[in-house]
């Protein structure tokens, strides 16, 4: 088995990863603008749609949404920890019947009929997690597909800046007592990783150049019983859209989701999501920013890709 496999099981069966997972939108704003994104495509695309593949489908974000909208989704996740969240809050929400959960990993969909569901998505980046099988991966979803794919992947040209930025997550909290661990982590250590801040062009050169974040740290880490982030493979927008083509999807449409909002200083970010009228207007704006054509790649975190079949 591949290190990002094993890293990435160990990292999300954490016993708390269900419970932290669920409450990623009330805890940073990027996330409510990303989130509200991709539910804006899914609604937007559901017509002639009766069944989905969720690959990585988490606490259930979305696949309890199309199961609301009368969808039967097979929600697919590598974390039983995040499954049986998602069968509680599914069940909260009067769907669990809409809803098949299966433990498993994106590199083995082998299980799986060619062209068994109308759609198919995979969300919050696992693809990129599952290198250097990211293509396979790709690949096997598209496999598995009918009508309509929807991918966010995390994002090359996203990512770089962070390198130029320690505190880039204290930008999006949207409530510092809130009592998240992370939170009071970011918000405690903001002078210090200010401080201890270096520009290393190498460091940023060899992301752009390879795609890569982690590696042998993490590893060693691994093999310590630690537990260290995954090993994400970051694309490039082109990059992206090359693979689906000479995987057979058409009518190709990219976004960058975060892109608008990432300029934005936390402050007037706050002021706008504690307002409904402003927080509304924000988001739609949001998506019709981040889905031009020029600014996609610059996504916060994640590259999105919307094809057909």
């Amino acid at each position: 088995m591949d290190y990002s496999r094993k890293i990435a099981e160990r990292l999300w069966n954490q016993a708390d990863k269900g419970e932290l997972e669920s409450h990623r939108e009330e805890t940073f704003i990027d996330d409510i603008i990303q989130k509200s994104h991709l539910e804006k495509e899914l609604l937007s695309h559901l017509d002639g749609i009766k069944t989905v593949f969720d690959g990585g489908a988490g606490c259930g974000r979305f696949s309890i949404l199309l199961a609301k909208y009368g969808c039967e989704v097979t929600h697919f996740d590598i974390s039983q920890p995040m499954i049986d969240k998602a069968k509680e809050l599914a069940a909260k929400e009067g769907v669990l019947d809409k809803i098949t959960f299966v433990k498993g990993a994106l590199e083995d969909l082998g299980a799986f009929a060619d062209h068994s569901y109308d759609m198919v998505i995979s969300f919050d980046a696992p693809v990129s997690y599952t290198h250097p099988n990211q293509e396979k991966v790709i690949g096997e979803l598209v496999r598995i597909c009918r009508k309509r794919i929807m991918l966010s992947v995390s994002s090359r040209l996203g990512y770089l800046p962070y390198l130029a930025n320690p505190i880039q997550r204290n930008q999006f909290i949207l409530d510092e007592n809130c009592g998240d661990p992370y939170v009071e982590w970011c918000v405690a250590n903001r002078e210090k990783a200010i401080e201890a801040f270096y520009f290393k062009k190498d460091t940023v050169m060899k992301l752009w150049n390879e795609g890569l974040t982690g590696g042998e740290e993490e590893i060693a880490a691994y093999e310590k019983g630690e537990t260290p982030w995954c090993i994400t493979y970051t694309f490039m927008p082109d990059e992206l859209e090359d693979i689906l083509t000479r995987c057979g999807v058409k009518k190709i449409k990219l976004a960058g989701p975060g892109a608008y909002v990432r300029t934005i200083p936390r402050e007037l970010l706050v002021k706008i999501m504690k307002d409904d009228g402003q927080r509304r207007d924000f988001l739609e704006f949001c998506h019709q920013y981040d889905s031009n054509p020029y600014v996609c790649g610059m996504g916060k975190d994640n590259l999105f890709a919307y094809g057909e079949l």
